[in-house]
């Protein structure tokens, strides 16, 4: 009887495994697919907002600081290579880009808010918007901008005689490029040059930040380009 029953209990094992086999493996299908299509559709929808048209789909950042982006370097060049918005906001890496997403849900609250709808509203945060985006820079040592410009890739004889000079030295006291490249796509707040009345603007060390501790602060070539 025992081998009987044992017998009966695996055929019903097998039976039922029978039974169970196609639900199982077409659940785990669909739930693949539907994994697939998820993330898919997540993903696009990611990338959908790492588009200029989505940047200035909102009139505060089309009539203020597009219309300055328009007038600069990055907008037009001789090359014709233009740094969109994101190229400058928003990092590459994905790690680095959802936390980039997620910090900028505050920017829909005050969408909402209306903090900035009107260009005296957005030109009374400028400092503050300003300052705000340079410290993010400097804390990731201005990692957008580095998608495009290096300095071990600088060709120093193509460049002009102060630019060359500036670059060098900038990299001999360990400079980012925000530390000395403010304004380069945007209009500047006002900055504090102790003349005149009080303009409630960027401090001298805001505007310039001095050399980093341990760097030389001496001028002229860093010691690893003195062999060009």
């Amino acid at each position: 009887m025992d081998k009987n029953d044992d017998a009966a209990g695996s055929a019903g094992k097998r039976g039922l495994w029978a039974r169970l086999a196609p639900v199982i493996f077409g659940l785990g299908g669909v739930g693949f697919i539907a994994g697939v299509l998820f993330w898919g559709g997540f993903n696009w929808s990611l990338e959908l907002t790492n588009t200029e048209e989505f940047c200035i789909s909102c009139h505060e950042m089309r009539e203020n600081v597009y219309k300055e982006y328009r007038n600069t370097v990055h907008y037009s060049n001789r090359t014709g290579v233009r740094a969109t918005c994101p190229d400058c906001h928003v990092p590459k890496e994905w790690g680095y880009k959802m936390i980039r997403k997620i910090q900028a849900s505050n920017e829909l609250w005050h969408k909402v808010l209306g903090t900035i709808d009107t260009p005296e509203k957005f030109n009374a945060k400028r400092l503050e918007l300003a300052k705000n985006e340079w410290r993010r820079m400097t804390r990731t040592d201005s990692r957008e901008c580095r998608n495009c410009h290096h300095f071990e890739a600088f060709d120093y004889g193509e460049q002009g005689r102060r630019g060359a000079n500036l670059h060098q030295q900038g990299l001999s006291e360990g400079k980012t490029c925000i530390d000395c490249h403010k304004g380069i796509a945007h209009a500047l707040p006002p900055i504090e040059q102790g003349v005149g009345v009080d303009k409630h603007g960027a401090t001298q060390q805001e505007f310039h930040p001095p050399a980093k501790a341990g760097t030389s602060g001496e001028t002229g070539p860093a010691p690893v380009l003195q062999q060009r």
